[in-house]
C-alpha cells in the first residue's frame, strides 16, 4: 500500500495545473515523506502582534507583496507542521518573493484577537492555524478560506505550497 501512495504523490503534482496566482514551488517527494521538524515554537508569545503586522504592511507597502498572517499558537500541532513546511529551503525563497510574513500567537484562541478583528474576523477561530493573506492596503484577499490549513498535519507540503501560491501575487 505504500508504494501506491509514493507513487500517487508522486503523480498528482505532475499533472496538476498551476495555481491561480503564482506558480508554487514543486517539492521533491522526499520532503512530502519525511519532513524535517526546524521550528518547534514559531509564535512568539510574548511578542507585541499589532506592532509586528503593522510592520509586516509597512514592509508590503515598499515591496509591492502581500502580507500573510499566520495565526496560530505553539500548542497546535497543525501550526508546528504548517511552519516547518514554511521553513523549508525549497519553500522560502517562493514565499520571501510573494509575501510579507508574520506568525501570530493567539494563544487558546483568547490572544491577540485585534489582529483578525481588523478584517472583520470577530468570533471565535474556526480553528488555526489560521492564514490571512492581505493586500499592502489592506484590503482582505482569502475571505472565508483562512483555515484551509487548519488540518497541515494531514496535507502534503505541496498541497500547502500550491494552496499558498493561489494568494501569490
Amino acid at each position: 500500500m505504500k508504494q501506491i501512495l509514493v507513487a500517487v504523490v508522486m503523480i498528482i503534482p505532475a499533472v496538476l495545473p498551476a495555481a491561480w496566482g503564482a506558480e508554487a514551488p514543486r517539492l521533491p517527494v522526499a520532503v512530502m515523506t519525511d519532513l524535517p521538524v526546524v521550528e518547534r515554537t514559531p509564535y512568539t508569545e510574548n511578542a507585541d502582534a499589532t506592532a509586528a503586522v503593522d510592520a509586516a504592511f509597512t514592509r508590503a507597502k515598499k515591496s509591492g507583496k502581500r502580507v500573510l498572517i499566520d495565526l496560530g499558537g505553539n500548542w497546535c500541532g497543525d501550526c508546528i507542521v504548517l511552519a516547518n513546511i514554511m521553513a523549508l529551503k525549497e519553500m522560502r525563497p517562493f514565499l520571501a518573493a510573494h509575501f510579507e510574513m508574520v506568525s501570530v500567537d493567539v494563544g487558546r484562541f483568547d490572544k491577540n484577537l485585534q489582529i483578525p478583528a481588523r478584517f472583520g474576523i470577530t468570533k471565535r477561530l474556526e480553528g488555526v492555524p489560521a492564514v490571512i493573506v492581505a493586500e499592502a492596503d489592506g484590503k482582505f484577499v482569502n475571505p472565508g478560506k483562512i483555515t484551509a490549513l487548519s488540518d497541515a498535519r494531514h496535507m502534503t507540503p505541496q498541497a500547502v505550497a500550491d494552496w499558498l501560491g493561489q494568494w501569490a501575487k
